[in-house]
């Protein structure tokens, strides 16, 4: 089993900027993707942020392209969402995801590991 626990969430401003981070334990982060989740107030879980094992390919949801960054440090186990220019709308639940990445192109759905999530609060 692979555990993954979020933290860095909170409440800010319309402009300001959040770095989430992601630690996983029990198993290493060894051929496994990557990525960062969000379910908003009633609406339904979506895609954010993923970055596959190697050698790293981001991919990033059309609604926060060139304001969130992704990044791993597989050393440390780690994964790491920067937030930049944040808006009300990306007020969420912010969920850290993992799966074995096989190579096959789909880094957008199909993850089977979660964490439980960290709130994101953006106020106007």
């Amino acid at each position: 089993q692979v555990q993954l626990v979020e933290s860095g969430g909170g409440l800010v401003q319309a402009g300001d900027s959040l770095r989430l981070s992601c630690a996983a334990s029990g198993r290493t982060f060894s051929n496994y993707a990557m990525g960062w989740f969000r379910r908003a107030p009633g609406k339904e879980r979506e895609f954010v942020a993923t970055i596959s094992w190697d050698p790293g390919h981001t991919f990033y949801a059309d609604s926060v392209k060139g304001r969130f960054t992704i990044s791993r440090d597989k050393a440390e186990n780690m994964v790491y969402l920067q937030m930049n220019n944040l808006k009300p709308e990306d007020t969420a639940v912010y969920y850290c995801a993992a799966k074995v990445d096989y190579g096959l192109g789909e880094y957008t759905d199909g993850f089977d590991y979660w964490g439980q999530g960290t709130q994101v609060t953006v106020s106007s």
